[in-house]
């Protein structure tokens, strides 16, 4: 929801075009909440889902790690003021010259998934700590992660057993239930695999350490979802079947739980058409659009909560879609989404739970557009 202080900062400030304000308050209540639901795991914010300076500031402070997927993101999380050891190299895709300059800057925990990426950071990260991610599914995941990362938990085993020849510590493993996870029970699985890779390397002498649990935890959009602390009480429970009383380290990287229900873009309506006279369909078009900052919409995965100022008015479907010359920028036409008859062109909507991937989907200037306006209260 937006919140009143978000609520007077766009009646007060009046900024021009689409921008994403973002209310802290409710990222400290987050960080919070996650603390009480996993008190035992270290939490690693996912800094990809906004590198906001003000985001990462907090959270520094309040005493978060950080998952990092680049050198530039590393950066920005030293400037927050996380030492090097609260911070980790979450990509499994790296360039060994961004793999020594990491270690150059103090990192020394690095994902792998493949023997290859092992051999880049033995090169140039000597000593260093490697998890390994490991495949799932990410059935359940309103935003499911493709094959592009991880491999089987039978290679996993192998990846860490090389990671250890090579003079690595071969630290544990990590996974990801895919992103806007409400299925509880995907933690279940992906421990399960786990548990296996730890097992297999234990009976070798490897000894892991650590499970890094990832991220995938919600944000509210159009349907509820459960609390942290249900998501905690679950995992909890998965843990302890999967490793009974001798529990691993553990680690998790909200991103989108963290940050998702903190933010609101505010748009304006630019046109309202129909394709036909009998079109039983308006289109709706926004200042805004996929490359604007809605890129989730794709697929219509994520479908946001719209608030405008006529809600109350009599609902119709509608086409809603962006304002750029790309045919791809549709948000929700294959389920069309309800909205007021009564809208009207100049209109400002509220897009609710947009403070996860939409700054930094945001394109640069395509159109001619610029970048989503960011502004964090």
């Amino acid at each position: 929801m937006a919140t009143q202080r978000i609520l007077d900062f766009i009646a007060t400030r009046r900024p021009d075009g689409p921008c994403m304000v973002l209310d802290l308050d409710v990222v400290r209540e987050n960080y919070r909440a996650f603390e009480k639901a996993l008190p035992d795991s270290r939490i690693f914010y996912a800094v990809k889902a906004n590198p906001a300076p003000e985001v990462l500031k907090l959270l520094a402070d309040m005493g978060s790690s950080f998952d990092t997927a680049s050198v530039a993101e590393i950066e920005m999380a030293l400037d927050a003021g996380a030492t090097p050891s609260r911070i980790s190299f979450g990509n499994t895709i790296k360039k060994e010259r961004d793999i020594a300059r990491a270690y150059q800057l103090g990192i020394r925990l690095f994902a792998v998934d493949c023997e290859a990426e092992v051999e880049k950071v033995a090169r140039s990260a000597p000593g260093s700590r490697v998890f390994c991610r490991v495949l799932t599914d990410g059935e359940g995941a309103e935003w499911p992660l493709s094959r592009k990362f991880g491999c089987v938990p039978s290679m996993a085993v192998g990846v860490l057993r090389h990671a250890y020849s090579l003079g690595l510590d071969a630290y544990g493993v990590s996974f990801h239930v895919g992103s806007q996870q409400t299925d509880l029970s995907a933690w279940d699985r992906a421990l399960g695999d786990a548990e296996m890779v730890f097992k297999t390397l234990a009976d070798e002498g490897i000894v892991l350490k650590m499970v890094n649990m990832g991220g995938g935890f919600p944000t509210r959009y159009l349907k509820d979802v459960p609390q942290a602390e249900a998501y905690g009480q679950a995992i909890f429970g998965y843990l302890r079947k999967h490793f009974g009383n001798t529990l691993p380290e553990t680690i998790i990287e909200p991103g989108r739980g963290m940050v998702g229900n903190a933010g609101v873009v505010k748009t304006e309506v630019v046109l309202i058409s129909k394709k036909s006279e009998d079109d039983d369909k308006r289109w709706i078009y926004l200042d805004i659009g996929k490359f604007g900052g809605l890129a989730e919409t794709m697929d219509e995965a994520i479908r946001y909560k719209i608030v405008t100022p006529r809600d109350g008015d009599e609902l119709a479907p509608c086409v809603l879609a962006g304002p750029t010359c790309d045919s791809a920028d549709v948000l929700y036409e294959k389920t069309p989404y309800p909205l007021p008859l009564s809208l009207t062109i100049g209109d400002e909507i509220l897009i609710e739970g947009t403070g996860a991937y939409t700054t930094t989907y945001s394109a640069v200037a395509f159109n001619g557009f610029e970048p989503l306006r960011s502004y964090v209260i």
